[in-house]
């Protein structure tokens, strides 16, 4: 998700993305794509760039909890650009835990066999 009220602010401070870039040790593609919303922003460098823009950090901070997708079987997907976190509902975990454990038994059983 663009973060609107960081570039707007930016913009209108007259600063290019190549400036907060070289600011915050990075290329301007690097940049870019953060304020694109592709990829997180620090909380390290929201502070440096509400410097650099000399505005509180709160006129530009924008979450990056945007989107959260509940699958079919209730697990969730929190899209944060590139950065996506998966909830597992535990009663689907337990079903997994328990399969690998029967898989488990039988690769034991197979090499058993395979060893005699």
């Amino acid at each position: 998700m663009e973060k609107v009220k960081l570039s707007s602010k930016r913009k209108e401070k007259g600063i290019s993305q190549s400036f907060v870039a070289e600011n915050l040790c990075m290329d301007v593609s690097c940049y870019n794509r953060r304020e694109k919303g592709q990829i997180k922003i620090t909380l390290q460098e929201w502070e440096k760039i509400a410097k650099l823009l000399d505005v509180p950090t709160s006129d530009i901070f924008e979450s990056d909890e945007n989107q959260v997708f509940i699958c079919k079987d209730n697990s969730t997907i929190h899209y944060q650009g590139t950065n996506n976190i998966f909830s597992i509902p535990e009663h689907l975990l337990e079903t997994q835990r328990k399969y690998i454990e029967l898989l488990e038994k039988e690769i034991s059983n197979l090499r058993a066999i395979i060893d005699v």
